[in-house]
């Protein structure tokens, strides 16, 4: 009897072995209809007794409902089974790939054989498996939905034939769109397109297409900053229909609208903003109270005022969710009438305005606070460096009033950072550009206490306005739904790995509890000012943060240390602070809380357009910094070595931000191996260390302005 059971389970094992063979195989194509010859030939079961086992393995799986029986003696794959799930597929530069599914803690990989048809972003249907039982890891069985059909890409002409195709720059699509004669339109060989795929049929190599738009030749200004908008699939005109609606709107500044607001017209306001800005989202009013108190308005442009939900033109800002500030040019998330005209706080304009108005004392702590609409009129529009004269000077038109602004918000950012707050000062890189947008200089910004100030009452703004919504009068949660901007707390594992890896610069960190992690990181900050270290210990800091995202889920903002914040200052370029506008004029009108799943899907697409917005925004810098860089080839300068990867080494010039790869390959001294624990890479026989933050002297060897790469060498 024993024995019988035993056979009886290792024939068992022996089918589920098969089933997985079948299942493989009909997966390759998994819409085709396959009958049991088909199949059995497929997986090279030929002999009878061999068939017959195939014929027991598929009743095995059809009973599992692996698969379904379409007619008697017929077979498809069921896509609707255990063991499948579905999720956005990521691809990496070796054409590998990870799909990540809402609710799995770990992506799941899929291997360059295994990705089927599926391109960066697309959302996919996966089958999982345990491979030799280890981590999870899957097989695409078919594209539900395609991330996007259009790409950037270089035409290429196949010669002495009447097709061609298009090599996309992303590394993430790993096939080329073939072109058909047909479908050239007027592009040429060499040409820089947007191509849009049609088809990909199945057992076809490349997918099919056609090219839509001529961006003109490789390498040139305009065709590099058109392919990077393309490239991310933003738009860089507004549709006609849309334009003519934001010219049609009343401008006017009626009594009848003033009667319904609070009038502050008569109170010193003013704007602080960089030098070439024309949208000024922001005011500041100032005034003493009879009570030796200050009163301190807040004054946001009324946006909500002007775009009303389910218009043209509302409809058109939700996409965009975002302005765009490439080097050059930005890409407004506003038809230009509104952001830089009819909302924009200029000088010597009446505009209305939705406010947070404060009373505060001379120790900056809040006494009173006021939210709603108002009229306002600025007297005067300060650059940053203006307003840092009066703060340095103490003279000038309006000095009085900005210095006691500036005071006041030196106390409130000391507490911000007594609280918890963390300070990461990263200098930001800007182009001094001539009139042909040619690259003449680079600068960095770097932020004053005129920076500090306006950030300090925005904010204070953000927060209360949070808070406000977020708690009832005697502080109790009210559960009110609102768009919050959230930032969740490190990652554990990267702060021990950064604690690790500091102490070997005898920094010391304290990992206890979050508001210890925060007292130490700013010490640590502070602690590598100024020292060779400086760069590499500010960078893995930053990447030990999480990212701060839109949600309605109010857990908090651990880089400032706020229980609740939420973007309500920038509504001309930020579609989050023009929902937050909406809702707390809502609840200022007694309205009951809205459902929270349509703002949350309104949070996940803003945030998902604002990475977007800055890689976008990071390409173009990168472009700059190599046309740039162009001019000196050939040239030696010191860098520090900025990132470490097991094919080689980063490195960025301090003066001017570039950065530029060292591939091991080029080392020619010894053989290179990478050590991801200490960010380094050593020579296996000389022990000679690169590591991230070292000096290096490098030379500038190659511009690759389509890669947006340049290429350097090390100089002994």
């Amino acid at each position: 009897m024993k024995k019988r059971k035993y056979i009886s389970q290792k024939n068992d094992h022996k089918l589920m072995e098969i089933g997985r063979l079948i299942l493989r195989f009909m997966n390759e194509n998994s819409s085709k209809i396959y009958n049991y010859k088909q199949i059995a030939d497929g997986i090279d079961h030929k002999n009878p007794r061999q068939r017959e086992l195939v014929i027991q393995a598929l009743h095995k799986l059809q009973s599992s409902e692996k698969i379904k029986e379409t007619e008697k003696g017929k077979y498809i794959v069921n896509l609707k089974i255990a063991g499948t799930l579905t999720g956005v597929i990521d691809f990496n530069q070796s054409g590998n790939a990870y799909v990540n599914v809402e609710g799995l803690e770990d992506d799941v990989f899929i291997h360059s054989k295994n990705v089927k048809d599926a391109l960066q972003g697309d959302k996919v249907l996966i089958i999982t498996y345990h491979y030799k039982g280890k981590k999870l890891e899957g097989s695409v069985l078919e594209v539900l939905e395609r991330g996007r059909t259009e790409f950037v890409g270089t035409f290429q002409v196949v010669a002495h034939k009447d097709f061609g195709f298009v090599v996309c720059d992303k590394k993430t699509i790993n096939t080329d769109i073939f072109i058909p004669k047909g479908k050239f339109n007027g592009a040429e060989d060499g040409n820089k397109v947007i191509v849009k795929m049609t088809e990909w049929k199945p057992g076809d190599k490349n997918p099919e297409g056609e090219i839509i738009q001529v961006l003109g030749a490789p390498g040139e200004h305009e065709t590099e900053i058109h392919s990077i908008l393309a490239e991310y699939g933003l738009p860089y005109q507004f549709p006609e229909e849309v334009e003519k609606d934001a010219d049609k709107i009343d401008r006017r500044i009626t009594d009848e609208e003033v009667a319904k607001r609070w009038d502050m017209r008569e109170i010193t306001t003013f704007t602080i903003d960089p030098k070439d800005a024309k949208d000024f989202d922001d005011a500041l009013s100032i005034r003493k109270l009879e009570n030796g108190n200050w009163e301190i308005g807040v004054h946001i442009a009324d946006v909500s005022h002007y775009v009303i939900p389910g218009t043209l033109l509302d409809d058109e800002a939700y996409d965009r969710a975002t302005s765009v500030y490439l080097v050059d040019r930005v890409v407004p998330m506003l038809p230009e009438v509104l952001s830089n005209d009819v909302c924009s706080l200029r000088p010597n304009e009446d505009k209305y305005t939705f406010s947070a108005v404060f009373e505060l004392n001379d120790n900056a702590e809040v006494q009173k606070q006021w939210f709603g609409r108002t009229v306002i009129h600025s007297d005067r529009r300060f650059t940053y460096e203006e307003a840092q004269e009066r703060i340095e000077t103490k003279e000038g038109d309006y000095a009085e009033e900005i210095l006691v602004l500036d005071r006041l918000a030196k106390i409130m950012r000391a507490e911000r950072i007594r609280k918890g707050a963390i300070t990461f000062d990263r200098s930001e890189v800007r182009f001094s550009l001539d009139e042909n947008n040619e690259p003449v200089g680079v600068y960095f910004k770097i932020s004053k206490d005129s920076n500090h100030l306006i950030e300090e009452f925005m904010l204070l703004a953000n927060r209360k306005v949070s808070e406000f919504v977020s708690l009832s009068r005697r502080g109790e949660i009210s559960n009110n739904t609102f768009i919050y901007r959230v930032h969740d707390d490190p990652d554990p594992a990267k702060l021990e790995a950064l604690r690790d890896f500091v102490s070997t610069f005898g920094y010391k960190m304290d990992l206890a509890n979050t508001k210890k992690v925060a007292e130490s990181l700013n010490r640590l900050l502070h602690d590598v000012k100024g020292k060779g270290e400086e760069n590499m210990i500010e960078t893995l800091a930053m990447r030990s943060m999480s990212k701060a995202v839109y949600s309605t889920d109010p857990i908090g903002h651990y880089g400032l240390g706020f229980e609740y914040y939420s973007h309500f200052t920038s509504p001309i370029r930020r579609y989050p602070d023009l929902i937050a506008h909406r809702l707390l004029q809502h609840y200022l009108d007694g309205g009951k809380s809205p459902n929270r799943e349509e703002i949350e899907e309104k949070a996940k697409h803003c945030s998902s357009m604002e990475r977007l917005a800055a890689d976008a925004e990071r390409d173009s810098i990168k472009f700059m910094q190599v046309k740039f860089m162009e001019k000196h080839l050939g040239e030696s300068f010191n860098g520090v070595i900025s990132g470490v990867a097991e094919f080689g080494f980063w490195v960025e010039i301090p003066e001017n931000g570039a950065e530029g790869l060292i591939k091991l390959r080029d080392l020619v001294d010894d053989s290179y191996v990478y050590d991801k624990a200490t960010h380094a890479v050593y020579g296996s026989r000389t022990g000679k260390r690169y590591q991230l933050g070292d000096q290096v002297r490098i030379k500038v060897v190659k511009a690759n302005l389509i890669q947006k790469q340049l290429d350097f060498k090390i100089v002994e």
